[in-house]
């Protein structure tokens, strides 16, 4: 079985959640215009930030099962934390949000973690 580090599977998601956000904000432009395609930005970015610093607090070096575990809990805090304050922004701040765009960016950068999440469980990891 393949063997690979928590850090590379990390930076694996995050480089997926760019391309899927890249993705959805095209399609956006195309479909919707210029706000649409920002709104897509703006939703799978605040996705790719909180999963970002989620990743650097998980990844903090623990030999101790109880230690990985409240790394693990910290880390889905704070990035729940970092996402509602990030949309909360945003919402505040960007007049011509398009909120369609703007859930389908969030979405496909969510469902794209979940999915590079999922690997943990075929992977041997190093920690």
């Amino acid at each position: 079985m393949e063997n690979i580090t928590t850090a590379s599977i990390f930076s694996k998601m995050l480089r997926l959640q760019l391309i899927a956000t890249a993705i959805v904000a095209i399609a956006s432009l195309v479909i919707s215009g210029l706000h649409a395609a920002i709104s897509a930005l703006i939703g799978g970015s605040v996705v790719i930030i909180g999963a970002f610093i989620a990743s650097k607090i998980a990844q903090r070096n623990k030999k101790e099962a109880t230690a990985v575990l409240i790394n693990l809990l910290k880390a889905e805090a704070v990035k729940v934390l970092v996402i509602f304050v990030l949309l909360l922004i945003t919402f505040k701040v960007y007049k011509q949000l398009v909120p369609f765009a703007l859930i389908a960016g969030l979405a496909a950068a969510t469902l794209v973690s979940g999915a590079a999440m999922s690997k943990l469980d075929k992977t041997d990891i190093e920690i």
